[in-house]
């Protein structure tokens, strides 16, 4: 049985699907929801797809962290997307008692440290999930291995109680999941690979969209050198996730996290905390950027305009750079 509760603040792609699979291994979760997503999962349940399974789950869900009956053994999973996690945290602060330990499961790795600005347990996951969350009240996970691979460590550094019982719980739930001392050398591992994720959102697939990803990638690898930044290698990477997420299922609904906020025209996309991020290091240790900087004001614009995915021509975004295929 779990050592803990768990609030989870967040329930779109990765918060809902965790939730839901830890709700399934009978571990006690309560989610927390906003707008018709709420009420989707307050009044009919989460339809969860995973693979080619569908099933609804029953989760205890709130509209905030003043609702949740908060414990001493309660760990907060906070899975909102970056932009929206400074106001998330403010809830939370009005709300939590001070000695709550919160997760950032999340992509990005300016997360943590706001948090740290609030709460003195901060623990980071480095998220390895291909989940979406389209439409309201909905949530597939597609893989038809483990459906997510979450390994989580303390911030800054090490491994305490809770990264150990949470990982267990993830692993209950069906998660691959280890503790790690270096949680944040593996995020940001995990950022350069999301780098690509603007112009998985913004452009047609083809050459010139893997150009732009190579760019963009190259100058993240540069930023984080100059930085002095701890990243494990892509060999690291590529052998911890092995086959462990694959095959994947119902592609027609993948993207990344940012294709999925253009596609739902939320207003908003992360992509200054994933390009801005690289941008943010680039300018603080004189080292260009200007692939990083072309997306991020490129895809805040397409967000703004409640534009299509995949509308660019990625050649155009070349040309600005000086660059071709």
């Amino acid at each position: 049985m779990s050592r803990h509760r768990y609030v989870v603040v967040g329930v779109g792609a990765v918060g809902g699907g965790v939730a839901a699979l830890l709700h399934e291994a009978g571990v006690d979760v309560t989610a927390v929801a906003r707008g018709e997503h709420l009420a989707r999962l307050q009044a009919e349940g989460l339809r969860l797809g995973v693979g080619h399974d569908e099933r609804l789950v029953r989760l205890c869900t709130v509209a905030s962290p003043a609702e949740v009956d908060w414990h001493d053994d309660t760990v907060v999973l906070l899975a909102v997307k970056s932009q929206q996690t400074a106001a998330a945290l403010a809830d939370l602060a009005a709300h939590a008692p001070p000695g709550t330990p919160v997760v950032c499961l999340q992509n990005g790795v300016s997360n943590e440290r706001a948090a740290l600005r609030h709460f003195a347990h901060v623990h980071a996951v480095t998220v390895m999930m291909p989940a979406s969350h389209l439409a309201p009240g909905r949530v597939v996970v597609h893989s038809l291995g483990a459906p997510g691979l979450l390994d989580v460590g303390s911030y800054p550094s090490g491994v305490d109680a809770v990264d150990e019982a949470l990982s267990a719980d993830l692993r209950l739930a069906g998660f691959e999941s280890v503790p790690r001392v270096d949680a944040m050398a593996w995020k940001h591992r995990k950022l350069l690979m999301n780098l690509g994720n603007g112009v998985d959102a913004a452009c047609q697939e083809g050459p010139a969209a893997d150009r732009l990803v190579a760019l963009v990638r190259e100058e993240g690898e540069r930023v984080l050198r100059a930085a002095g930044i701890a990243v494990v290698s892509r060999q690291e990477d590529l052998a911890r996730r092995g086959d462990l997420l694959r095959p994947l299922v119902r592609r027609d609904e993948a993207g990344s996290s940012t294709w999925q906020s253009l596609a739902r025209r939320t207003g908003d996309v992360e992509v200054d905390h994933l390009n801005g991020e690289v941008v943010l290091l680039g300018r603080l240790h004189g080292v260009p950027t200007p692939a990083n900087e072309l997306v991020q004001v490129t895809l805040n614009r397409l967000a703004r305009e409640a534009a299509s995915v995949r509308g660019l021509d990625a050649a155009d975004l070349l040309a600005v750079l000086g660059e071709q295929v």
